[in-house]
């Protein structure tokens, strides 16, 4: 009997999904910007009349975002920093990056208040023209997923090179796409997008002292817990070489897309809705929160460090004894030791409390402010889904003696 049906069926549905993903989530971003721009954070049905407050194209806009993404490049190349190498390829090789962020980013903020500070651009340019930036990124970027689609078909390896021409823009064509030593992946996760999430909170932050005169208790912990967690990303940036992204991960539009549009437009929108509702938290919930996020925080960085730590060196202490770990049969550890022996991704456990305060800040008042929380739990549940699933291929019964070892995945009793 012909299969040929059978497997039809699957593929037609991942190719439906990819479609409608790529057109789906920039229209669902544009529905959350406008019920907070527009309708207080309110959740409508949108009508004819909703989407009539849709930002339009910005030719000036568009130049200012290509500015933006120029600069940041710029500052890549050009910036000194030092040199490291990643984990082995399948062929054995290592890329070698150079880690600037912090100095970029640096940088970065120093140029925004030279503007702000001087009259030629307001500090609140970025909140409003969030729209019309919005408009302008999606265009440049999808134009930039071809491009990189095209680079990475002509670097792909021949295992690669199997993917089909949908499945390989969404997905990814190649793992490390290039221009020399321009790492496409590594530039597009790392600066542009993270930097400008940061940009739009303080952005938000200037609005609503201009608007209301103060900045409020709300706004100041948003603007505290995105810089803490994004200084620190740059801090240990090295750390960022031994992340799923860099090391397994094809680099396509899901990446491209989500890294520059998603993470700097989606997940400031608990600021965007405080810039113009200036929402005073009980000192109580100050508390609550400030230590939530802390927590968070301290338990994402020291699990990514005694990871990163003891694959550069598979004696480093943690927690003040030799590591413990599994010897598999690959030849490579697993360790089970520190918060690795707590849960498989007790980072993530870090990273959703520490999303959690950034986005409670806004009380109860609107789920969009929600909005980064809600899409992080989905994305770090299948995230850690696909790893389960790759790691059991790959280590076969050297990963179900880990599993006995380490029973939870991300909160320990619960999952």
């Amino acid at each position: 009997m012909s299969t040929s049906g059978a497997t039809r069926g699957p593929r037609m549905l991942n190719h439906a999904a990819y479609v409608v993903l790529m057109l789906g989530l920039p229209l669902f971003v544009c529905f959350s910007q406008i019920s907070v721009l527009h309708y207080d954070g309110a959740l409508v049905v949108p009508g004819a009349s909703f989407w009539k407050q849709a930002a339009g194209f910005d030719p000036a806009v568009l130049l200012a975002y290509l500015g933006w993404l120029g600069f940041q490049a710029a500052m890549y190349r050009v910036l000194p920093g030092r040199r490291e190498t990643g984990q082995p390829l399948e062929d054995g090789t290592r890329l070698t990056y150079t880690l600037n962020g912090l100095a970029s980013f640096l940088v970065t903020i120093a140029t925004w208040l030279g503007l702000h500070v001087s009259g030629v651009m307001p500090g609140d340019w970025i909140y409003r023209r969030l729209g019309e930036l919005f408009v302008a990124a999606n265009a440049v970027v999808f134009a930039l997923c071809v491009y990189v689609f095209v680079l990475g078909r002509s670097q792909a390896t021949a295992a690669e090179r199997e993917s089909n021409v949908l499945e390989a823009f969404f997905v990814g064509a190649a793992r490390n796409p290039r221009n020399g030593t321009f790492d496409w992946k590594f530039f597009c996760e790392s600066r542009p997008g993270l930097t400008l999430w940061v940009l739009m909170t303080w952005s938000a932050a200037v609005h609503q002292h201009a608007r209301f005169g103060t900045v409020t208790n709300s706004m100041s912990l948003a603007c505290f817990f995105v810089t803490l967690y994004i200084v620190d990303y740059y801090v240990v940036e090295d750390a960022i070489l031994t992340t799923w992204d860099i090391v397994h991960e094809p680099f396509g539009w899901m990446l491209c897309w989500g890294s520059l549009v998603y993470v700097p437009f989606f997940y400031p929108l608990a600021a965007v809705w405080l810039a113009e509702h200036p929402y005073v938290l009980p000192s109580w919930a100050v508390l609550v929160l400030l230590a939530t996020g802390l927590v968070g925080y301290f338990i994402f960085r020291q699990s990514n460090i005694q990871k990163h730590r003891f694959r550069k060196n598979p004696e480093t202490r943690i927690w003040g004894r030799a590591p413990d770990y599994i010897q598999t049969q690959r030849g490579t550890k697993l360790l089970t030791s520190g918060w690795w022996g707590v849960a498989s991704h007790a980072n993530y456990l870090g990273d959703l409390l520490l999303s959690f305060a950034m986005c409670a800040v806004v009380g109860w008042q609107t789920v969009f402010g929600y909005s980064y929380f809600l899409a992080f739990v989905p994305l770090l549940v299948h995230r850690d889904w696909r790893d389960d699933k790759h790691c059991a291929r790959k280590y076969a019964d050297d990963w179900k003696l880990y599993r006995k070892k380490v029973r939870w995945h991300i909160v320990p009793g619960i999952y």
